[in-house]
């Protein structure tokens, strides 16, 4: 093959190949945003009954607990206004795991309302491999009298997937949620273990190369080892969620490539300043 043919079936196979990556992006993104779009529903159809939207805001793993955003709306006879205001006080009950009931003043104008929910399992440390579980439940009373109640439950946080179980017991619209990263999160943490350990790798190859050189004080390489060092640092804060200090992550990569990274720039240097001290053992560059 000539040397024109083979630099037109590289240049071939480099266009298919970028070609694949984008169209497996673009793949991955769709799958994601159906996800994002996708809502779940459980209650009651009843004309007469309490319309609840919720949306999952925000998942704080550190702080255990997500942001349900929830806009009630009356329907039929408990409405006045379609369904602005309840014709009767109105007091949704929550779980457990959500932090206080809601209550609404009859002939009020009724406002979106913030409730933090307790997750529980799963810890941030297992990062970017933590799971979590939530147990969002809710049901209405009106004028002292259990009305029927349908919700519809959806995910707006794009750092984490949902599964989602959506079923009515007693009245009760009860939804249990699972939320794990979301796939691009998933897979930019795994590119930045791989990528920390590549970098890693790489300075060691050149610190060994230049120790078994004796190439002396070397400044370029030194400031290079030296960037690659703290410029981890910068890498590792910007993992998707903010992860803390102690985490999988860190165990697996962060913490491992930054010890190498040392190592070889102390080595490097130590080894440099003993080659300069006796240049006759220095090779020529």
């Amino acid at each position: 093959m000539s040397d024109t043919r083979r630099r037109l079936f590289a240049t071939v196979l480099a266009c298919f190949a970028i070609a694949a990556a984008i169209t497996l992006g673009a793949w991955l993104q769709f799958g994601e945003r159906q996800d994002l779009d996708t809502v779940y529903t459980a209650g009651s159809s009843a004309p007469d009954r309490v319309d609840i939207n919720a949306t999952i805001q925000r998942v704080d793993a550190a702080g255990r607990e997500l942001i349900l955003r929830v806009l009630v709306t009356p329907r039929g006879r408990l409405a006045e206004a379609g369904g602005v205001s309840p014709t009767e006080d109105l007091t949704l009950q929550t779980s457990t795991s959500t932090r206080g009931d809601l209550s609404f003043t009859a002939h009020s104008r009724i406002a979106t309302k913030d409730l933090p929910v307790t997750l529980t399992g799963g810890s941030i440390t297992d990062y970017p491999f933590d799971a979590y579980d939530a147990a969002i439940e809710f049901s209405a009373t009106q004028g002292g009298e259990k009305v029927p109640v349908r919700m519809v439950l959806a995910n707006s946080d794009a750092l984490y997937s949902g599964a989602v179980d959506a079923s009515e017991i007693n009245g009760a619209a009860v939804f249990d949620v699972g939320l794990a990263r979301s796939g691009s999160a998933f897979v930019f943490a795994l590119f930045m273990m791989a990528a920390m350990w590549a970098l890693a790798v790489s300075v060691l190859i050149g610190a060994w190369y230049l120790v078994t050189r004796k190439k002396g004080l070397t400044w370029p390489a030194l400031g290079w080892m030296a960037a690659t060092l703290f410029a981890l640092s910068a890498f590792r804060n910007a993992a998707p969620g903010t992860p803390p200090i102690g985490c999988l992550l860190d165990y697996i990569a962060f913490l491992w490539a930054e010890a190498v990274i040392a190592f070889c720039l102390i080595t490097v240097a130590v080894a440099g300043f003993r080659a300069e001290r006796n240049p006759e053992v220095t090779p020529p560059s």
